[in-house]
């Protein structure tokens, strides 16, 4: 079994900065738990089961509160979804989570308060349509925005179905989207199969399928339409309404910015405030509650605690033995949500060299291995990455394949959108979410037909002393940073009014 790892008190900068993952993915905090003798059971007011943005947020807050609290995480690193990712020759990117935008309020606010900034994602120059054996460098300022250029008619009905979509969205409550009244109807129907009654145009139905697969690691046939409306609904505020375009979109929209020195600061400067509190290598196999306690047992060490708040995906949490056994709804909630299917690939050379040629590194294609992709250069472009997200079937595909397999298939599309060049980086770097033990995908756990309006009601239900936080349970943003956050806010809440 593991040995139990701990984060200490207080960790220096440099070790903050510099505890980053190899390029398999596997991260570790530098200088964490060596030498450290640690007890093998605990009391706390609060045992959290997750050391994400969702689970390290709810025990900032039970701390804060005066509360006593031990956050457990399974993987020799914080950050679940997040992550930054060691470069062969120096500096880091994000294998993970690593956008933010418009009414990503919480996310913000929390980077703010760790002194994590952010920067614009680069977006100046064209993007590029690849489709049916074309590339299309186009324009993102013009009439059009970021609209890819197909054919009239397809940009009419694409327009269309957006609106439809938009209007629809209106009409989903995002704390209770199985109240909205067609809520029966929307469920029960496939996304795709609703898009083949709406998108009729060929063109029209390939830009939304691409943003499916793009917003989800999913295809419109796994997809609930009532989630996807949900999701649409998410994507805003108390105040503002959310959109598909603020899903889709750079600018002014969830990939707006980034964050100097990557995403992964923000979980591991949250977890060195957090110090002790915080085990590593502690993946939780059972909790048990008896005379007015939760048990909670990893595999080196056992916290007994008034209350329990599980910070990880649905999926996952369903693999934890509870006594008693939870509620059925609940269990059958996990059963049938799974998660989506992605992996980022990184290739990283000596300077960004697309930009020269006038492109913002952004692709949206019809083929290929990687369908969309991005410039992750860091701010001062002190050398160049491309990022390509590999999604839902493609994804699947490539589960097996040795990392050399997916190398050669990823550099053979970068040299298809951007040259020659493309086909020689400095270094490659690859994050399978579907691979890995404590996630097994990503960026979410989403909803097939049936299982928001049957099943819902349980994803935020306390049951039998244990609460429920991760991105999938927000009501604003779900699916992202700023989803977790608002999760961990949540459940910390209703904790501290429960003890």
């Amino acid at each position: 079994m593991p040995s139990e790892r701990q984060l200490p008190g207080k960790l220096s900068r440099r070790a903050i900065l510099g505890g980053a993952a190899a390029a398999t993915g596997a991260v570790t905090l530098t200088g964490v738990g060596a030498g450290t003798a640690v007890a093998a059971t605990r009391q706390a007011d609060v045992a959290v089961v997750g050391g994400g943005l969702a689970g390290l947020t709810a025990a900032r807050d039970i701390a804060a509160a005066g509360k006593s609290v031990v956050v457990l995480e399974a993987r020799d690193r914080v950050g679940g979804r997040v992550v930054n990712l060691k470069l062969a020759g120096g500096g880091v990117t994000e294998g993970g989570g690593e956008f933010i935008g418009p009414t990503q309020n919480r996310i913000k606010a929390l980077a703010d308060s760790l002194g994590v900034e952010t920067f614009p994602t680069f977006n100046t120059g064209k993007n590029l349509l690849y489709k049916d054996g074309t590339r299309t460098p186009y324009a993102t300022d013009g009439i059009l925005g970021a609209v890819p250029p197909i054919d009239i008619a397809g940009l009419a009905n694409a327009a269309a179905v957006q609106a439809m979509l938009d209007d629809m969205a209106t009409k989903v409550p995002v704390d209770a989207p199985w109240t909205a009244e067609k809520a029966v109807e929307w469920d029960s129907q496939t996304f795709e199969s609703w898009l083949r009654k709406h998108a009729v145009i060929p063109s029209a139905k390939f830009l939304l399928d691409v943003a499916c697969t793009s917003i989800f690691s999913a295809q419109p046939s796994e997809l609930s339409l009532l989630f996807v409306l949900f999701y649409i609904a998410a994507a805003g505020d108390e105040s503002t309404p959310g959109t598909l375009e603020r899903l889709t979109d750079t600018a002014n929209g969830a990939q707006e910015r980034r964050f100097v020195g990557g995403s992964g600061q923000v979980p591991l400067k949250l977890a060195e405030l957090l110090g002790n509190k915080v085990v590593l290598g502690a993946p939780v196999r059972s909790i048990a509650a008896s005379g007015g306690r939760l048990t909670v047992t990893a595999d080196s060490l056992t916290v007994s605690a008034r209350r329990v708040i599980v910070a990880v995906p649905p999926p996952l949490a369903a693999r934890i033995q509870y006594d008693p056994l939870l509620p059925a709804l609940r269990d059958q909630l996990s059963q049938r949500m799974p998660m989506g299917s992605i992996g980022k690939a990184i290739a990283v050379y000596d300077t960004p060299f697309w930009r020269a040629d006038g492109l913002n590194g952004q692709v949206v294609s019809d083929t290929g291995t990687v369908r969309s992709t991005f410039d992750n250069s860091p701010p001062d472009a002190s050398f160049g990455a491309l990022m390509g997200f590999i999604e839902a079937d493609e994804m699947r595909e490539l589960d097996s394949a040795s990392v050399d397999e997916v190398k050669a298939a990823v550099l053979k599309d970068f040299a298809l959108y951007f040259g020659d060049k493309a086909k020689t980086p400095t270094s490659f770097v690859l994050q399978r979410w579907n691979n890995e033990a404590y996630s097994r995908g990503g960026p979410v756990a989403y909803g097939p037909p049936g299982l928001l309006t049957k099943y819902g009601t349980a994803l935020r239900t306390p049951a039998n002393g244990i609460h429920w936080a991760g991105t999938e349970t927000s009501g604003h943003w779900m699916g992202y940073m700023d989803g977790a956050v608002r999760s961990g806010e949540r459940a910390a809440r209703e904790v501290l009014a429960a003890l």
